[in-house]
């Protein structure tokens, strides 16, 4: 897999072709836990924040596919099987980012089922990655984080895709 820039990306595109315009963001977001059950969480190098490895689509790409290729470019992991377990979708999805930019983000969010490889600390995207328990999550925390667990939680007590 080849990492691409945001100039090169799909979303890095279209935002130059679109200017200020609200655009929809399509992505995915991955959970990722070792054998001990902890979680992995990234510290973004855009924002400082901690979050799980996720990002946009690209075109050519499904939308799991979206997320093996996040993983393994935030933190070296092999995403080997993936399971989606929640959408997040609507008007309330809409969020402004600190370059001013603003979409509705349609995200799908995926429990990694098997992995395989050595976890990379610092990449292109990261200057930080390690595995945690709910107890000793880090800040700041990217809200998406504690959401997430709790629709994977009652995802995998119920066997329901959550929708929202």
């Amino acid at each position: 897999m080849a990492y691409l820039s945001w100039a090169e990306s799909y979303v890095g595109q279209l935002r130059a072709l679109a200017g200020d315009r609200v655009l929809l963001f399509v992505g995915a977001r991955a959970v990722v836990r070792d054998d001990a059950g902890r979680v992995l969480l990234i510290e973004r190098s855009d924002n400082g924040h901690w979050a799980m490895p996720a990002g946009a689509m690209e075109l050519g790409e499904s939308i799991s596919e979206c997320a093996v290729r996040e993983v393994w470019e935030e933190s070296g992991l092999r995403a080997a099987a993936v399971t989606p377990f929640a959408m997040y979708t609507g008007p309330d999805r809409t969020h402004t980012n600190m370059w001013g930019h603003t979409y509705q983000v349609f995200t799908v969010a995926f429990r990694v089922d098997r992995w395989s490889g050595d976890l990379v600390t610092t990449t292109e995207e990261t200057t930080d990655a390690r595995f945690f328990t709910a107890a000793e999550f880090p800040a700041p925390i990217s809200t998406s984080v504690i959401e997430t667990l709790a629709d994977l939680a009652a995802f995998e007590r119920t066997g329901h895709l959550v929708v929202k």
